[in-house]
């Protein structure tokens, strides 16, 4: 179990909801930096939610 709001809390977040790469440049996701997981969590997760 990954710490809330960690890297590897926004990579199994985003597993889960089917995101194995990111959407645009088609690299997985845990080549990337925590904000740029954060930024991708909020636009993809968070907007579903609302």
């Amino acid at each position: 179990m990954a710490h809330i709001y960690s890297k590897g809390w926004f990579i199994q977040r985003l597993t889960e909801a089917g995101i194995t790469m990111h959407p645009v440049e088609r690299r997985k996701l845990q080549l990337y930096k925590t904000y740029v997981l954060r930024n991708l969590y909020k636009d993809i997760i968070e907007s579903k939610q609302e």
